[in-house]
């Protein structure tokens, strides 16, 4: 059975705030944030705005990276925003972290 593939997301709030998070499906996960069912930190900050959404290769990595984009400036998101491969100086660091601990 083939992997499910694992997503980092995105999503900005009417006060401008980056929400960031990972799934395995972002319109269901979007969905739930929606209708309050998803982060409580998202709850009543509406209306919510799904700004990003990146296919990433399994769970570890997608955590690891949502970590790593959580502790990004809100000016080093929107960076990201706009130029998304960006995303890959991340995940190209989080790989050569995981071969200097081997």
């Amino acid at each position: 059975m083939p992997q499910q593939p694992w997503f980092l997301y995105l999503i900005e709030t009417a006060s401008g705030n980056l929400y960031t998070g990972i799934t395995t499906d972002v319109s269901r996960r979007f969905e739930q944030h929606l209708s309050g069912t998803g982060s409580k930190y998202l709850r009543g900050k509406g209306p919510l705005k799904l700004v990003f959404q990146q296919p990433v290769s399994n769970r570890s990595i997608a955590s690891q990276l949502e970590a790593r984009v959580k502790k990004l400036s809100k000016k080093d998101k929107l960076k990201l925003l706009d130029q998304p491969e960006r995303l890959s100086d991340l995940l190209a660091a989080l790989s050569s972290e995981e071969s200097n601990s081997s």
